[in-house]
């Protein structure tokens, strides 16, 4: 038995407006890339330093690799966009 709210109008409209304005994707996809390039140059600056590469270190790259994708997932909006084919 699921508990879930259901959505209601008003979630319902902010989801849509999110969907459809062009600039906030960006800017919330910008920020997660340049999140993810942060990330990644502490990792970087690390290992320019001499130290051996850790675990940690291997995190926070796939960790920037990752807020990276986000970032251009949601600027880029692929869903909703596939066509269905038809047989």
């Amino acid at each position: 038995m699921s508990t879930a709210p259901e959505p209601t109008a008003a979630s319902s409209k902010s989801i849509q407006a999110f969907k459809n304005c062009w600039s906030c994707r960006v800017i919330s996809g910008g920020g997660l890339i340049l999140s993810g390039a942060y990330v990644f140059s502490a990792a970087r600056r690390v290992m320019r330093q001499g130290a051996p590469v850790s675990m940690g270190t291997v995190a926070q790259i796939t960790f920037a690799a990752g807020l990276a994708a986000w970032g251009l997932v949601i600027i880029t909006d692929p869903v909703g966009k596939a066509q269905r084919k038809t047989t």
